[in-house]
């Protein structure tokens, strides 16, 4: 019988083949997909990461165009997008080495990605907590940012899982759908870890399965349309946010069910990201509810990014920010924070102000 580690170790191996036949009999679909993008001398590029760069890349693009509209700063948003990035990289491998079901041989295998192991829910709670704590410190208003990143991540989870695929892996149970999938890859996956299917699960490894990454990558797609068309509609600042987590994790919760290589907790047989996001779409709702009854009568307006918040504190009384409400439209926003902070350019600090004095009455 194998053992988790040799599992592990096959599954890495596997893993490793630069080449998949996937077919997907039902459509009559026969591919041949290459792991490598590109090949310089004798370092590869994998598609895999050309993927998700370009899902980050997407993001990061659309953040940085409709900043303005939440009263971010683009500047100092490079600061806060750049340390979320990373850490959601590093928080996701930390996740992954937690719950994977064997033990590392060294501290070089537990940061060794390039053998696979990251979570996308460690991403998603590295993402916003340090990206957070930047904001604090870089003076980004910390909800909107929320509301804004929420919309990237749906981007960037939906073209990421893209890279599930040119890797054959994050697939799901056999299906007979006609787009169930097949390759030498899912056989071979399969066929290594029937010892630890969760309880109640069998497989055959040589029928089609649910390409599970398809569906949370259309999820994510389709979450990112409903939720782009209704934030000039949102009520106070997080509603965004929350509806992300929501979203996100109603979907995981039901896709997570059809995988084979969930990462379970100890010996329970639960799912990790399953409990995750069950637990996360809960606490989501019920202060979802308690915003709405907040701002209920209320209309929310946006304060504008300003620039240059030393010039802006050192000024005082003498200069405040302007502010739109949240359904304006986008060009108001680039006009109206362009025209504040050029007045905030202009205003002279030097200038000694000059006080009316009221005439003594007679």
């Amino acid at each position: 019988m194998l053992t988790c580690r040799s599992i592990q170790q096959k599954n890495n191996e596997d893993k490793y083949k630069m080449v998949y036949h996937v077919q997907f009999p039902g459509l009559g679909l026969d591919l041949t997909v290459n792991r490598v993008a590109l090949a310089i001398g004798g370092f590869n590029i994998y598609w895999y990461g050309v993927i998700i760069a370009a899902g980050m890349l997407l993001a990061m693009l659309y953040a940085f165009r409709n900043a303005v509209d939440y009263g971010i700063d683009s500047d100092r948003l490079v600061d806060v997008v750049a340390i979320g990035a990373v850490m959601s990289i590093v928080c996701a491998r930390i996740y992954y080495v937690a719950m994977a079901p064997f033990e590392y041989q060294s501290l070089w295998e537990m940061v060794d990605i390039r053998k696979g192991g990251i979570a996308i829910y460690g991403a998603v709670i590295g993402a916003f907590v340090f990206g957070g704590l930047a904001a604090k410190w870089r003076k980004v208003p910390l909800l909107p940012l929320f509301d804004l990143v929420s919309l990237g991540f749906l981007i960037g989870q939906g073209i990421g899982r893209w890279g599930n695929f040119v890797n054959q892996e994050a697939f799901g149970t056999n299906t007979t759908l006609p787009w169930g999938m097949y390759s030498e890859g899912t056989e071979a996956y399969l066929r290594s870890v029937q010892v630890t299917l969760p309880a109640g699960m069998t497989v055959d490894p040589t029928a089609p399965v649910h390409p599970t990454f398809l569906y949370e990558s259309i999820w994510c797609l389709l979450g990112f349309l409903v939720l782009s068309h209704f934030f000039k509609k949102r009520r106070f600042n997080g509603q965004i946010f929350l509806s992300y987590i929501i979203w996100y994790g109603l979907g995981r919760a039901w896709i997570e069910g059809l995988r084979t290589d969930s990462l379970l907790i100890g010996n329970t047989g639960l799912r990790a990201s399953q409990l995750v996001a069950i637990g996360s779409v809960i606490v989501a709702a019920m202060l979802m509810v308690i915003g709405l009854r907040s701002a209920k009568g209320r209309e929310l307006t946006v304060t504008l990014a300003v620039k240059d918040i030393k010039k802006q504190a050192e000024a005082g009384d003498r200069f405040a920010p302007d502010t739109l409400p949240a359904n304006a439209p986008h060009a108001e926003f680039v006009k109206a924070t362009d025209a504040m902070n050029e007045r905030l350019d202009a205003l002279d600090l030097n200038e000694v102000e000059i006080e009316e004095i009221e005439e003594p009455k007679e």
